[in-house]
């Protein structure tokens, strides 16, 4: 993997999981519950420069990743309850990258993403945790891939989006040095 490429995809790309059984469903769903600390923490002292510092060159600034968390994990939690409520529904795609670009992921402050993380996930975990496996199994079209995924596949994925995206700010920290 090229410094560019690592850059990207600190934890490597995603790759879905042969066999997710119960146990590892309990792991994702804790991930989901306290991802909303574990970035705080990671963040908490950072101030508007380092918000505004990519993690990379040419990628998004901090600011920009702490956003479209917030934007691409309420999306992730519309899209379980539709899964949930309707049979194999198309989901919506979304262009993140132009979301990224509009002013409320670039310079507002990120208080208000952080309190829409924060209560997503307390809401995505607590339904997570009420599943069935027969509610695991069902599945959502994504009209982009022309495919469909099952729920289980589908909370592998946020829980790699929820570590990548954390792995990109925790790796720009130790670079910087920051405290």
């Amino acid at each position: 993997m090229n410094n560019l490429e690592q850059k990207k995809y600190p934890i490597g790309r995603f790759e879905v999981p042969e066999d997710i059984c119960d146990i590892k469903l309990n792991e994702y769903i804790k991930v989901i519950k306290n991802f909303p600390d574990k970035l705080k923490n990671l963040i908490e002292n950072f101030n508007d420069e380092q918000l505004d510092t990519q993690y990379r060159e040419g990628g998004w600034t901090v600011r920009q990743l702490i956003n479209h968390i917030a934007d691409s994990h309420i999306n992730s939690l519309m899209r379980l309850k539709l899964a949930l409520t309707e049979e194999n529904p198309s989901i919506k795609p979304y262009d993140e990258a132009k979301w990224a670009e509009l002013q409320d992921s670039v310079n507002m402050p990120i208080k208000p993403a952080m309190r829409m993380i924060k209560g997503t996930h307390q809401r995505w975990a607590h339904l997570l945790k009420s599943m069935t496996n027969k509610q695991f199994e069902r599945t959502f079209h994504h009209p982009e891939q022309n495919k469909n995924y099952d729920l289980r596949t589908y909370l592998a994925h946020y829980v790699w989006h929820c570590n990548h995206h954390f792995a990109h700010i925790e790796n720009l920290k130790t670079e910087k040095n920051w405290p």
